[in-house]
């Protein structure tokens, strides 16, 4: 008989009794109290990497130089709070992504996510041999099968090594986009449909190099009812990541939390970001006043991403959203994934858990009933 729980996730040498990521987010949503959380039920916790030297402040130290520093101290916190499976989320388009990459190696953690922007490169001084030999597993998060395909093959040719998964997120997700605007609602471009393209792909690598190479169904992902759905769509497991905000745990202040239960679905809206990317975030006066052609001051202390102009951009995205992190939402804005309104009360992550499999059992009970009438 078919087990109605959700089903466990190998990635690597991994094998978690449950196919549930945490997404990373930032600035500082993701940190080491809620990837330890959900680590130690059984699922993957993300510790987000970006602007910590920014979130945080340490005398005498340069932004860089405090980037890396908090997050030796977050994922080292995280190693201290539990025996689960770490991730850490790095930004591409990041432009100490290098230094990043290196301390993730350097901790041994467990698993690097990599998104925004394309990962072909290693710090400077890895041969393929020392890349092959890193104990720490790598996955890119793309938004096609063609990425996909690129990174594989690159990575195949270049490194002798090649990803052990790949998230794909789609258009519904919360934060920067790998979308352009207009692609954002078109159906071909949804998440049902990326899925079952990707798998394929990658089915494609696994014969390949003979081993299992799991796809993870990410963006807009709520309950266990889409649980269900990706899975059977030839994901292997799903990242989550708005559900996870609304959660004790959860390292943001509660008034950011808050935005989530005050939020209505007009509220949940598109917005041109400073990096070159169209990003989903909750309305505010912040956002209001942008869009209305106020410009917020700011001077760039480290230019931390590759692509903004700090010239000519409207506000510093790094201060926005660790201002919105410590709760100054006059001074900054919320991403936030397409549910986000759906939001109406704070939970420990391990009822979270509880409810997904209820709601996953829920969905796969009525299939059987479906069937058997």
């Amino acid at each position: 008989m078919q087990s109605l729980n959700m089903p466990a996730l190998t990635i690597g040498h991994f094998n978690l009794p449950t196919p549930i990521i945490q997404g990373g987010m930032g600035v500082g949503i993701s940190l080491s109290g809620l990837a330890s959380a959900v680590a130690n039920q059984g699922g993957i916790g993300v510790i987000s990497s970006v602007a910590l030297g920014v979130l945080f402040h340490k005398d005498n130290m340069h932004f860089r130089e405090a980037n890396i520093y908090f997050l030796r101290q977050e994922i080292r916190k995280a190693r201290q709070m539990t025996n689960g499976v770490l991730g850490l989320n790095i930004m591409v388009a990041m432009s100490d992504f290098d230094a990043l990459l290196q301390t993730a190696i350097e901790e041994e953690i467990d698993i690097v996510f990599m998104g925004a922007g394309l990962p072909l490169h290693f710090p400077k001084g890895y041969t393929p041999e020392m890349i092959q030999n890193i104990k720490t597993l790598f996955v890119p998060i793309v938004s096609s099968a063609r990425a996909a395909k690129l990174i594989f093959n690159y990575w195949g040719k270049n490194f002798g090594r090649i990803p052990d998964a790949v998230v794909v997120e789609g258009p519904k997700a919360g934060g920067h986009l790998g979308f352009k605007k207009e692609q954002i609602d078109n159906p071909d471009f949804q998440l049902e449909v990326l899925i079952p393209q990707v798998v394929a792909t990658v089915k494609t690598y696994e014969e390949r190099y003979d081993r299992e190479i799991p796809v993870i169904a990410a963006g807009g992902i709520w309950d266990g009812a889409d649980v269900a759905k990706f899975l059977d769509l030839g994901a292997k497991g799903i990242q989550m990541a708005t559900r996870f905000v609304a959660t004790d745990e959860c390292d943001a202040s509660d008034a950011f939390k808050q935005a989530y239960i005050n939020s209505k679905k007009e509220d949940i809206i598109i917005i041109e970001s400073p990096v070159g990317l169209p990003g989903r975030a909750i309305r505010n006066r912040f956002l209001d006043d942008v869009k209305a052609g106020q410009k917020k001051p700011f001077k760039c202390s480290w230019k931390c991403l590759k692509t903004c102009d700090y010239r000519t951009t409207p506000y510093c995205i790094a201060d926005a959203l660790t201002n919105a992190q410590k709760g100054l939402l006059l001074k900054g804005f919320n991403f936030a994934g397409s549910n986000a309104y759906k939001v109406d009360r704070i939970i420990p992550v391990k009822q979270l858990f509880t409810d997904l499999q209820n709601e996953y059992r829920a969905v796969r009970e009525a299939n059987m009933m479906a069937v058997s009438a």
